[in-house]
């Protein structure tokens, strides 16, 4: 399980919180996932910049490492967050 309140009580925006909830709830065991920003700004109800910019808020705050991804014929595909405030043993 992913701890949350660390997340609650910083300054982070609540777009990067509903965001990183969003994250959350599709990340396998390890803490990954891989939606696509027009993904995300569909389900959370965000404008894809909306979206970009809490990436970055959650980048910077320690609570997300995004991975470029590319497809087998070097197109560019969705990135690969992890989630970086798991706890131990999740």
């Amino acid at each position: 399980m992913f701890n949350l309140e660390g997340l609650y009580q910083s300054d982070l925006p609540k777009r990067a919180i509903l965001v990183y909830m969003y994250l959350s709830d599709r990340a396998g065991k390890e803490g990954q996932c891989f939606p696509s920003i027009p993904t995300i700004a569909r389900h959370t109800k965000l404008a894809q910049n909306t979206v970009r910019r809490a990436v970055k808020d959650l980048e910077k705050g320690g609570y997300l490492l995004v991975t470029n991804r590319q497809r087998p014929n070097a197109a560019d595909s969705s990135h690969l967050y992890t989630l970086t405030n798991a706890e131990p043993g999740w």
